[in-house]
């Protein structure tokens, strides 16, 4: 249970020194019954009492913690946070300011903004460097910061390597593309080629045709041979 108790919010609620003018009794007053709702859980009460000892005195860091631990009890984060930041600007006291540092690092971490948790609880330590809850919750974060940013570079070595192929069909598609434009253009520039079988068949075809030619001839040639040995001979016939 301690591991979970450690990376809670110190609620520890800072009691006024004030005295003495009225106006400071006033601020205390709201602020002693601002701590006494919040011990009760009764966080809104507690938080309209700590606003009323701040319109007292804007400057009061013990009613800007105290209403951050409120605020960050109604799970008002930036709210608590704000009142958080303005409190260490103004707070003098290292034991306070250790813990105001310390419960912007539990909001921080919650968020998920591990970098900034981290150095929260490094100023909270500077503070107060006898602190174990903040040391162990700084660990916590460092590691949860680590893991977050080997988680990112996972992330962005897989969009590379993503885009990459993307790239990569790109280029292919485009080499395709550019090989099937060279192909068309050879085969618009070559003249269409001859059917070598065509070819062939058209040269037989002639020669076979030349042969009936000469063999007709011949044989005109000799009919006209034999006529010419009929007359010679003077040996008509009748036709009947």
């Amino acid at each position: 249970m301690r591991m979970l108790k450690n990376k809670y919010i110190i609620f520890t609620v800072f009691l006024s020194l004030a005295a003495g003018a009225s106006a400071q009794k006033a601020e205390r007053d709201y602020i002693r019954k601002g701590n006494r709702l919040f011990n009760d859980s009764v966080f809104v009460d507690a938080e309209v009492n700590y606003r009323k000892a701040l319109e007292v005195n804007p400057k009061s860091t013990v009613s800007m913690y105290n209403l951050g631990n409120t605020l960050s009890q109604q799970q008002k984060f930036q709210d608590a946070m704000e009142q958080y930041a303005t409190a260490s600007n103004i707070e003098k006291d290292k034991m306070k300011l250790a813990q105001i540092y310390h419960n912007m690092g539990v909001l921080l971490q919650s968020g998920k903004d591990y970098a900034k948790a981290v150095e929260a609880y490094k100023m909270s330590l500077r503070n107060n460097p006898t602190d174990n809850e903040t040391r162990y919750n700084l660990a916590l974060a460092q590691k949860m910061l680590k893991d977050q940013q080997q988680d990112q570079n996972k992330d962005q070595d897989q969009k590379k390597d993503q885009q990459q192929k993307q790239d990569q069909k790109q280029d292919q598609n485009k080499d395709k593309q550019n090989d099937q434009k060279q192909d068309d253009k050879k085969d618009q520039q070559q003249p269409p080629k001859s059917d070598k079988k065509d070819n062939q068949m058209s040269k037989e075809n002639a020669e076979q045709l030349l042969n009936s030619v000469m063999q007709d001839e011949k044989d005109v040639q000799d009919k006209v041979k034999k006529q010419q040995k009929v007359l010679q001979g003077g040996r008509l016939e009748k036709d009947w």
